[in-house]
C-alpha cells in the first residue's frame, strides 16, 4: 500500500505540497487531479525517492521511503513501474534495448528477457517496433514503449505522469485502454497524474483532487463527479477560481 503522511515539500520560497495526505488502495487506479502547479507530479517523485519531504512521511509496502538505503530504495524501485510524461527513453538505444535495460539489473536471463520484451511490446500494440529508436517513433508510439518498459517489469505499482498530455483523442483513448489492460493483467496498484477528465473517468477507480498543495477532495470516481464542492466543482465544469472559462 502506499500512504502519504503529512507531506510538505518546497522549492525555495514555493510551497508545492502542503500537509499532503493520501492513501492509495491496493489493486485500483487512482487518480491525481487537478489544475497545472499543483504539485501532483511532485507527490509521484516521493513514491520512488526522487524527491525527499521537507515533512511527512511516504510509507509504501510499510517501509517510509526517505528512510531507506540504497539498496533497499533500489529494491523498492524494482516493484515499481514509473511511467515519465515524456516517456524518458535513451536516444541511443532501440526501444527493445530500452525495455531491457531494467530487466538486465535484475539479472534475468537471455530467454526471460527475451520473453518479456516481446510480451509488453504485444500488449501496447508495438510489436514490430522493437528494433526502432524513439526518434523513428511518433509522439504516442513513444508514451506506449515507456509504458511497455514499464510493465516488462511486472511490477506491484505503475506510476504514470500526464500520460496523455499532447496526445490528439484518439489516441488518447488507444493510452487510456493501454492503462485499463495493464492495470487488469497484471493486477498492479496504478496512480496516474494527469488533468484530463476524460481519461480520469475513464481508468479511474478512485480521484484525489488536489488545491493548493494538499488533498481537497477524495473518493471513488463517481462521489467525486458529484461533488457540491465548490473548488472541485469549478474544475470539473471546466471553470477557473473566478468563475471563468479554462
Amino acid at each position: 500500500m502506499i500512504r502519504f503522511e503529512g507531506v510538505s515539500k518546497s522549492f525555495g520560497a514555493k510551497a508545492v505540497l502542503t500537509d499532503f495526505s493520501l492513501d492509495v488502495p491496493e489493486g485500483e487506479t487512482t487518480i491525481l487531479l487537478g489544475y497545472s502547479g499543483t504539485g501532483k507530479s511532485v507527490a509521484l517523485k516521493h513514491i520512488v525517492g526522487l524527491l525527499e519531504p521537507d515533512a511527512g512521511r511516504v510509507i509504501v509496502d510499510d517501509q517510509v521511503v526517505s528512510e531507506l538505503d540504497h539498496d533497499a530504495l533500489m529494491e523498492l524501485r524494482g516493484r515499481i513501474g514509473y511511467v515519465f510524461q515524456f516517456a524518458a527513453l535513451l536516444d541511443s538505444l532501440t526501444v527493445r534495448e530500452n525495455i531491457e535495460l531494467g530487466l538486465r539489473r535484475r539479472g534475468l536471463d537471455a530467454d526471460t528477457i527475451a520473453r518479456r520484451v516481446r510480451e509488453s511490446l504485444e500488449l501496447v500494440a508495438l510489436p514490430e517496433s522493437g528494433e526502432r529508436y524513439p526518434a523513428e517513433l511518433s509522439g504516442g508510439m513513444r508514451k506506449r514503449a515507456g509504458i511497455a518498459r514499464a510493465i516488462a517489469l511486472k511490477p506491484r505499482y505503475i506510476l504514470y505522469d500526464e500520460p496523455t498530455s499532447g496526445l490528439d483523442p484518439v489516441t488518447t483513448a488507444v493510452m487510456d485502454d493501454l492503462i485499463i489492460r495493464a492495470r487488469r493483467e497484471l493486477g498492479a496498484t496504478s496512480v496516474v497524474v494527469t488533468h484530463d477528465l476524460r481519461s480520469a473517468y475513464a481508468v479511474g477507480d478512485r480521484i484525489a483532487f488536489l488545491y493548493e498543495g494538499r488533498i481537497r477532495a477524495a473518493g471513488p470516481v463517481a462521489e467525486i463527479r458529484a461533488t457540491r464542492d465548490p473548488i472541485v466543482r469549478e474544475f470539473l465544469d471546466g471553470r477557473s477560481a473566478e468563475g471563468e472559462p479554462v
